[in-house]
């Protein structure tokens, strides 16, 4: 239970999970040289491995004589299939890995090491771990075996093509979605609109009101530029779009190139001054003098910065913004891998992505995956090659799969949020042309984070509200995780979220002593209403996209939706 009374349970807390964006990632040479320093203290205190080595023993021999009772957690996956427990030999295996788990962790906690090192050590071992896994194994792993069998073999043989597909056709990663039912601008991403407005950084999406009167203040929402913006118009029954849509909000969309080596340069100011652009032509279509802007994680980066811009420049064009899972004050406390991160590991992703002049979409999803292993990895390696099962079709992982690159100069300026806390240094940071400042935004925020987020933890979400200007903040806590904590339409009997109707104190423990409450079902209807008081008085819809300076071009979901991030290859000359 939750100071204050808000009971998270297990899956919300925020002390074990891992918090670490993958745009830093990790140094393996910091890596590497922790397990060097825990090699040395080893070798270095022979007492204590041998301590450790006969309680190991011990255990073994309570293995082998059957009078162990090591057990997994009643929640590990991995060992669900009775024969687990009921066939010696399946028995034996699971407690000899349990055994090494147990006693890996015990010598691990001896070994004088510091915080960093310590972190860096438990993080390269329990990966290790977790590949050894006997579930991991044909024959270590019981339903395998099972499978192998009533199919007479199929099993396998589909499993080796399930590994020569990902391994030929998926830069060598473990499908985690079957992508062939899903269509995009067929089945999904399907609201009706079109591109008014393109560069060669973005296209403008408007969609077709679906109400008689239409709200005179505009939305614009602001993608991040790490996968596709389609995820705000999913499916009609998950789309953030429709939704907007219905409540009679004119909805303007910013559709990102997925960029190629060729544009490496293309940095933080240049995306803040295309939104600003985007935002000259929302105004001039709907002839209002104000909009609604909207950021979700790393686009709420990008929002940021642009507010900061225009708050400077004293342009006073955005009424209210949002910001959805995204963390402007990133710090290593938040999880228990943020001291994973060093100024090497930042300096040498930096230099990695220089190198190739993009950060890659493809290296972007390796290094999540193996922040979470078990769940992202050997999950599918069983499901996928051992069972020989499709991964399921599932829309969130078919966008999530749909991922892009990311250019290197707007990643080294990700880069520079992690290092120089631009957004909690009023003034003194210069970031996109200008000194960063959110002390003067003052315009009226909604924040939304996730309790299960383990990518933007809902406690640095949280540090948001102690860094703007604005007077009226109103901060929603779903429970859910990083894209469901979003995507979490009405309906679900399930659904939940925690708001406090007081202004945001200074801490979350404050927040949640102070006032917050559980509220039953989905948080969008609590932001419709907020926004819907922020979008101005209504008037007729609009009969047709666009205007004359602004012809509707292609539907939604655009072009740049289609792109793949991969270079062209042209075909060579024949020689004459």
């Amino acid at each position: 239970m939750a100071k204050g009374g808000l009971d998270f349970g297990n899956e919300g807390s925020t002390d074990n999970v891992v918090a670490l964006n993958p745009i830093v990632g990790l140094a393996r040479e910091d890596l590497m040289g922790a397990v060097a320093v825990m090699l040395r203290e080893t070798a270095g205190r022979p007492v204590t491995a041998v301590k450790h080595m006969r309680a190991f023993t011990e255990d073994v021999v309570k293995i082998v004589t059957l009078k162990s009772d090591l057990a997994p957690d009643p929640k590990d996956k991995r060992f669900l299939d009775k024969t687990w427990y009921t066939n010696p030999f399946y028995r034996a295996g699971m407690q000899y890995y349990l055994a090494v788990q147990k006693g890996t962790a015990a010598w691990m906690k001896d070994l004088k090491l510091d915080e960093l090192e310590r972190a860096r050590a438990n993080f390269v071992v329990q990966m290790l771990l977790d590949s050894m896994a006997p579930s991991n194994t044909l024959l270590g792993n019981p339903s395998a075996v099972k499978r192998a069998f009533e199919t007479g073999g199929v099993s396998l043989v589909k499993g080796l093509k399930n590994a020569y597909d990902d391994f030929t056709k998926n830069d060598g990663l473990v499908s985690q979605v079957d992508t062939r039912p899903f269509k995009l601008g067929e089945n999904v991403a399907t609201s009706e609109g079109a591109v008014i407005y393109k560069t060669e950084m973005m296209e403008l999406i408007q969609y077709a009101p679906t109400t008689p009167d239409v709200h005179k203040i505009p939305l614009l929402i602001i993608p991040p530029q790490i996968n596709k913006f389609y995820v705000n118009d999913l499916t009609p029954e998950k789309s953030i779009v429709k939704f907007l849509l219905d409540a009679g909000i004119q909805v303007f969309v910013v559709s990102w190139r997925n960029p190629l080596a060729e544009h490496r340069d293309w940095g933080l100011s240049g995306y803040v001054d295309s939104l600003i652009e985007a935002a000259d032509v929302v105004q001039a279509v709907t002839k209002s003098k104000k909009i609604n802007v909207s950021g979700a994680c790393s686009g709420g980066i990008t929002t940021a910065t642009l507010l900061s811009k225009l708050a400077a420049a004293g342009d006073d064009r955005v009424n209210a913004f949002v910001l959805m899972v995204c963390v402007l004050d990133p710090q290593m406390t938040d999880s228990e891998v943020g001291a994973l991160v060093s100024r090497n590991g930042i300096a040498m992703a930096r230099r990695r992505s220089a190198k190739k002049g993009v950060l890659e979409g493809a290296s972007l999803a390796r290094t999540f995956a193996w922040l979470r292993p078990n769940d992202l990895v050997w999950n599918y390696v069983v499901n996928n090659y051992l069972h020989g099962d499709d991964p399921p079709p599932f829309d969130v992982l078919f966008w999530n799969n749909d991922s892009t690159n990311l250019p290197a100069a707007l990643h080294s300026d990700y880069l520079r949020v992690y290092e120089e806390q631009p957004f909690t240094r009023p003034g003194e940071v210069e970031l996109a042309g200008h000194a960063v400042d959110l002390t003067k935004v003052t315009q009226d925020c909604f924040i939304v984070a996730g309790v299960t987020d383990h990518i933007t933890p809902w406690k640095a979400c949280y540090r948001t509200t102690q860094l703007l200007g604005s007077k009226n903040i109103e901060f929603v806590l779903s429970h859910s995780g990083h894209i469901q904590a979003l995507l979490n339409p009405p309906g679900n009997p399930k659904a939940k979220y925690y708001r406090n109707p007081n202004p945001p104190p200074p801490n979350t423990d404050q927040w949640m002593m102070g006032g917050a409450a559980e509220q039953a079902g989905s948080w969008w209807p609590h932001w419709k209403a907020w926004l819907t008081e922020r979008s101005g008085a209504t008037k007729k819809a609009p009969a047709r996209l666009g205007s004359a300076a602004y012809a509707p071009g292609e539907a939604a979901p655009g072009a740049y939706a289609f792109e793949d991030g991969k270079p062209k290859r042209t075909k060579r000359k024949a020689i004459a």
